[in-house]
């Protein structure tokens, strides 16, 4: 690995990884998101971005569009996804 500062995107995506694990495991699986480790995510880092993240009926449509394998739990794969989405929905929102 290279000793010169990270550019925006590496540090991005550092961040991503360290929030999935931040929140994954806390009720299980350490390489998994369950639904209450994912309310608990959505709720503390995008609040601002989902307003009503706290909506156990919003959060459980998420989980069900989410679990590509009907695990009932969201691996990283599905975690990015849902970040992927939400960018793309979101890059209009604000002016950068």
């Amino acid at each position: 690995m290279s000793k010169e500062p990270s550019s925006n995107l590496e540090n991005a995506m550092q961040m991503l990884i360290k929030t999935f694990h931040k929140y994954s495991g806390k009720e299980g699986d350490k390489y998994t998101l369950s639904r209450g480790e994912l309310r608990e995510l959505l709720t503390e880092e995008l609040g601002s971005y989902l307003g009503n993240a706290r909506d156990g009926e919003g959060v459980e449509k998420v989980m069900n569009d989410l679990d590509a394998n009907s695990d009932g739990e969201v691996d990283f794969t599905e975690f990015i996804i849902l970040m992927g989405a939400l960018t793309v929905a979101c890059e209009g929102c604000n002016e950068l």
